[in-house]
């Protein structure tokens, strides 16, 4: 049965000589697999349309099991992403990161809209690291989890200077930290933005200036947290960290 979805590429795989296996995220029915006949050949006319990053709409005959691609239309390729480097290993983590946390058919049209905006921000040079951090943050509930960045995550209380409980899966107060003795040390600014990333719609979006230091220590709790509770273990993640040591150096 021929249905027309909106979707981004978020994997694609060779399959055989020409074909390739690809996976959407849509809007419609969430992540989805098709088989693109012949999308190898340079030729083809699902060539573009079957490349990382594309937006765009898809005619799909989808079955019960793998269906198959038979044409769509390019809304945006992302092009500024593909075309540089350090874009193109943010959005591959992303789009790792989407594909990793979510089920085939599960429908999700918040995460859809979440995935896309975070794209064409990147594609039209927000901000790359505040970008990760609130894709990171935003896709915590995704994956069933809920850290505490309201208040204190032992007393409950919403005032005072907080630390960072990997333990206690959120914020310490200064009254809470004997609770836990490996709580991290974390300066006002990075509380504020982990609590407003985790938060805030990205739709509303401004030009957000955060200092190295305030990212660095968004990046160490972040990356804590998914070590400790995500059971995700990404290659893009570990290409992106050794990015960032290079970028560190320049």
């Amino acid at each position: 049965m021929l249905q027309k979805c909106e979707g981004i590429v978020i994997r694609a795989t060779d399959y055989g000589e020409t074909n390739k296996v690809v996976t959407f995220y849509t809007r419609e029915w969430g992540k989805i697999g098709v088989m693109a006949r012949g999308a190898k050949k340079p030729n083809s006319r699902l060539s573009a349309i079957t490349q990382l990053f594309t937006h765009g709409y898809f005619l799909v005959n989808k079955g019960s099991g793998l269906g198959s691609l038979q044409q769509g239309e390019i809304i945006s390729s992302m092009r500024s992403i593909r075309e540089d480097i350090f874009l193109t290993a943010y959005s591959s983590y992303i789009l790792e990161l989407t594909d990793r946390s979510t089920e085939e058919n599960k429908s999700n049209p918040f995460l859809f809209e979440l995935l896309y905006q975070t794209l064409n921000y990147l594609n039209e040079g927000y901000d790359q690291d505040v970008l990760t951090h609130i894709y990171e943050l935003k896709m915590l509930n995704v994956l069933g989890l809920y850290p505490i960045l309201n208040k204190c995550s032992v007393c409950g209380s919403t005032d005072g200077h907080f630390s960072f409980s990997i333990r206690e899966g959120g914020f310490l107060c200064h009254r809470c930290l004997d609770k836990d003795a490996y709580h991290l040390k974390i300066s006002q600014a990075t509380v504020k933005l982990l609590r407003l990333f985790y938060y805030f719609d990205l739709s509303r979006l401004g030009n957000i200036s955060v200092k190295k230091e305030t990212k660095m220590e968004l990046k160490k709790i972040i990356s804590a947290y998914y070590d400790e509770y995500s059971g995700l273990h990404l290659k893009s993640k570990k290409f992106l960290d050794s990015i960032d040591q290079f970028r560190n150096l320049i």
